[in-house]
């Protein structure tokens, strides 16, 4: 079983036991460009899969982060809230926006294995 996953949307999330550390992917961030604010949400708010779970702020637009499963959220990156360009440095390491309990463990079978999501960056190309 796969410990990172991607959603079509192009978040990632890691999971190490019940918990997912979420961010946005580098194809996402390239795609954004230079990132200058993040709204990030607040530990103890509970999301379902699909609702819209951070907003970023680029040069170029506004973007909606969406969760990709269901679950509460118990850690932010405080990093974040003054180093919003961390994410173009790192998007899939230290520039990861959330951790969260999660909801329904099930809900990871309907994202993709990091092969699959490169395979719909490539066709999206």
């Amino acid at each position: 079983m796969p410990r990172t996953y991607f959603s079509e949307d192009h978040e990632w999330i890691d999971v190490e036991g019940d918990i997912g550390m979420i961010g946005i992917t580098d194809h996402a961030q390239d795609q954004l460009g230079d990132i200058v604010f993040l709204e990030l949400p607040e530990v103890g708010t509970s999301f379902a899969k699909g609702d819209e779970l951070a907003v970023v702020e680029s040069v170029k637009a506004a973007s909606e982060v969406y969760a990709p499963v269901s679950g509460e959220v118990v850690e932010i990156n405080e990093l974040l809230k003054d180093n919003p360009d961390a994410v173009n440095k790192d998007a899939e390491g230290d520039g990861w926006f959330v951790k969260l309990a999660l909801g329904n463990v099930t809900e990871l079978g309907d994202l993709m294995d990091a092969d699959a999501y490169k395979a719909l960056v490539d066709s999206q190309n």
